[in-house]
């Protein structure tokens, strides 16, 4: 196995925007920072899915990840968000975020453009060639329609500077194949309601939605899950199920920064072409917090 970025829980922040969303919210990004280093998460992830990376610009990007590894500083990993549909683009993200000081680069497949097997190879190296900082690779098909096959996380082993998957593509049959093909990866669960089961097939942690809100509960399941405890992990999975599954009524990160917009007093604004929480999930949500005691 290649050079862990981390174990456990990271977070995959959301980006708080001004109400009328034009422009990042950075004393919020801040507050949101501190409280996920207040709970002690083995890393956190910026500029990803769940932080509207494609309806941000260059300069928020940097600015965002600049924000996180200043806050962070050596002691808690910080991992962009740098794919694209575009190889050279996203070479360009990779670098802009490689200057920053980033720990790791979470890369997803090329959407849009449907390539196949080679292809996707052809990307992860191109770019692999031309970074010097770990690459997470990231599967999630339901969003680019194309999915990495366990034979293709094999050939991306063999690159000394692609040493991790984030999978989220919810078949647990196809993930246990390619950790078994592909032993030389780091896998991380990409759903918070396959954390344990994926984790008990030998992936190292999770890159959590739901640990915006309750980091130190998700933080615990991955401890427990690493050290074998897996009747505490599942007892806090099943406690916490309906939680997890509240931030999914919608499209992340809709339904999150709804939860966050309650927490913490922050805009729950969104960027176009995601659109504001409808009023019955809100309401849900809501209530569910309230089940929870978080609000």
């Amino acid at each position: 196995m290649k050079n862990v970025i981390f174990e456990g829980t990271a977070t995959a922040l959301i980006t708080p925007f001004s109400s009328d969303g034009k422009d990042v919210d950075f004393n919020a990004f801040q507050k949101l920072i501190d409280f996920q280093l207040e709970n002690s998460v083995d890393a956190l992830v910026v500029a990803g899915t769940t932080g509207e990376s494609p309806v941000l610009t260059r300069e928020e990007k940097i600015c965002l990840i600049r924000s996180a590894k200043y806050s962070c500083g050596s002691s808690t990993p910080v991992i962009a968000g740098t794919g694209s549909n575009n190889t050279i683009e996203a070479v360009k993200k990779s670098n802009d975020a490689e200057k920053e000081g980033v720990n790791g680069l979470l890369i997803v497949t090329p959407y849009y453009n449907k390539c196949n097997q080679d292809g996707l190879i052809s990307h992860y190296f191109y770019i692999a060639d031309r970074v010097s900082t770990p690459i997470i690779v990231y599967n999630v098909p339901s969003r680019t329609g194309v999915t990495i096959k366990p034979e293709t996380y094999k050939a991306l082993s063999e690159h000394k500077n692609i040493v991790a998957v984030k999978e989220a593509s919810g078949d647990i049959s196809e993930f246990s194949k390619a950790i078994a093909v592909a032993p030389e990866l780091v896998f991380y669960s990409g759903n918070d309601d396959q954390t344990v089961s994926m984790m008990a097939y030998g992936a190292k942690g999770v890159i959590s939605v739901v640990s915006n809100i309750i980091p130190g509960v998700v933080k615990r399941i991955t401890e427990s899950c690493l050290n074998g405890d897996y009747k505490d992990a599942f007892h806090l999975h099943k406690k916490h199920l309906k939680l997890m599954n509240s931030m999914f009524c919608d499209v992340n990160p809709i339904p999150v920064k709804s939860a966050c917009n309650k927490l913490f007093n922050i805009n729950k604004t969104v960027r176009l072409p995601l659109t504001d929480i409808k009023e019955k999930d809100e309401i849900m949500i809501s209530e569910t917090l309230k089940e929870y005691g978080l609000i």
